[in-house]
């Protein structure tokens, strides 16, 4: 048991912060834009008309509400977590300063898979917008590469989805700078197209189609915020950038609840606009943001939402893919995982081969799965990290009273323990195949942690 729950030194942690083994590279903008532009994407373009349709209707917008407060409590606890102690790895990091190696190694290992899937669901919604782009230029994917096989479409492989997430790794393994650059210009593109439509749609509000608010009920709007909590899961991309951060102090905690502020805004917003000007009824489609300009006869600025929104998107699977990176990198650097995955580049200084690794993987399940069944996992994912990272700063509190932080959480324990209950409760309404996915991959962690990580690990 003492084997298990052995924990990393704080001093340890610190002085691994010190070695600057990846390049101290981005600003307090180039955070705010990586978070930004992970959690504007698929959640702004795609869900919000989905979830309205399906459990919300027009109270999409108190969903919105709801899991924005359930993140920025969790917000509060990273923030806190990154200033304290500025290392690659987020709540795994943390989890192993402070609960112990084998709860380090089960959430790390559980957001492994979520990033994964993340991406590779990210990759098939690019697919799908990008194929309504060419199609306004009269071009065609043909049937066969169209598609993943399981989708009943005709399909053998979904190839613009495995090629995107092959070109972003490319970008990614070739520098951090390199790709916050690219990002930062895709998300003011997608920050444009989004005011765009705001003020393009606020003129076709029809305040009829808000009436009835409530169609599903409160129990509606609870399993709504549930499913748009994948719409957030990027804030948390910021804090597995600590170690490549200028001035880490300061900026995360301004990087991560700036962020998370600008999205729900903007989140609450468009779907107030959008279940407005179309019945929410009519939302159950594959791009519900264009459908609605197309159906109030704006087809031009449809066609530039389209356009923002395959860069929107683009930077969602940008951030991703680097999350899941230094995510791995920073299990494989505590020798859980083998160690060709935090091999750091001599020339670009990034995990090279660990970068292609992950591209390789989500591009093949973009490629050739269906995500339906699977994209819940994402939610399931985040929930746990969210849950830990809450528990975790009350012990940081209790246990290192010393660790000064430029950013401290109000009211501890008392909003921790909302946040982490928060999350349980908006856990238990995801459908229970979730549950038992969930259970089936972190039952294959506890496999490898007793067959692998334990013996391997560089406190062992």
């Amino acid at each position: 048991m003492n084997q298990i729950f052995r924990k990393k030194s704080m001093a340890g942690l610190l002085e691994q912060s010190g070695k600057k083994e990846l390049s101290r590279s981005l600003g307090l903008l180039d955070l705010i834009f990586l978070g930004v532009g992970c959690v504007i994407g698929t959640g702004i373009f795609v869900i919000t008309g989905v979830v309205a349709a399906e459990s919300t209707g027009p109270a999409i917008m108190i969903s919105f509400v709801i899991a924005g407060i359930a993140c920025a409590l969790a917000a509060f606890c990273y923030a806190e977590f990154s200033s304290a102690v500025p290392v690659s790895g987020s709540v795994y990091t943390y989890t192993y300063a402070t609960i112990g190696e084998f709860f380090a190694f089960l959430i790390g290992w559980d957001l492994m898979l979520e990033y994964v899937l993340a991406i590779s669901a990210v990759a098939t919604g690019w697919s799908a917008y990008f194929q309504s782009l060419i199609k306004g230029f009269g071009l065609q994917v043909p049937a066969a590469l169209a598609s993943a096989p399981a989708m009943g479409q005709g399909g053998l492989i979904n190839l613009p989805a495995f090629i995107i997430i092959l070109v972003i790794t490319a970008l990614v393994s070739r520098g951090v700078k390199e790709s916050i650059k690219f990002n930062n210009v895709m998300v003011f593109i997608k920050l444009a197209v989004i005011l765009l439509f705001i003020f393009a749609g606020i003129g076709y509000v029809k305040p009829e189609n808000w009436t009835p608010f409530v169609p599903f009920g409160f129990e509606g709007i609870v399993t709504g915020a549930a499913t748009v909590f994948f719409a957030y899961i990027g804030f948390d991309v910021i804090a597995t950038a600590s170690e490549e951060v200028k001035n880490p102090k300061r900026n995360m905690p301004i990087g991560i609840i700036a962020s998370l502020l600008i999205c729900t805004v903007l989140y609450i917003a468009v779907s107030g606009i959008l279940t407005g000007m179309v019945s929410y009824e009519k939302l159950n489609v594959a791009d519900p943001v264009a459908f609605a300009l197309f159906s109030v006869g704006q087809d031009k600025i449809a066609g530039v939402i389209s356009v923002g929104a395959v860069a929107g998107i683009t930077t969602v699977l940008l951030a991703l893919i680097y999350a899941q990176v230094r995510l791995s990198f920073a299990i494989s650097r505590d020798g859980l995982l083998p160690e060709t995955l935090s091999k750091v580049h001599k020339k670009y200084k990034t995990p090279f081969s660990n970068t292609w690794l992950t591209g390789i993987i989500a591009a093949s399940i973009a490629g050739f799965v269906d995500l339906t069944t699977l994209a819940h996992l994402v939610n399931m994912g985040t929930l746990a990290a969210f849950t830990l990272v809450s528990i975790a700063i009350i012990v940081l509190r209790k246990k290192f009273p010393e660790i000064k932080a430029s950013f401290r959480v109000p009211f501890v324990p008392v909003f921790p323990l909302i946040s982490a209950s928060f999350c349980l409760y908006l856990a238990l309404s995801l459908p229970k195949i979730t549950w038992v996915s969930f259970v089936i991959w972190i039952a294959l962690g506890v496999i490898v942690y007793f067959t692998y990580a334990k013996k391997h690990s560089h406190l062992n």
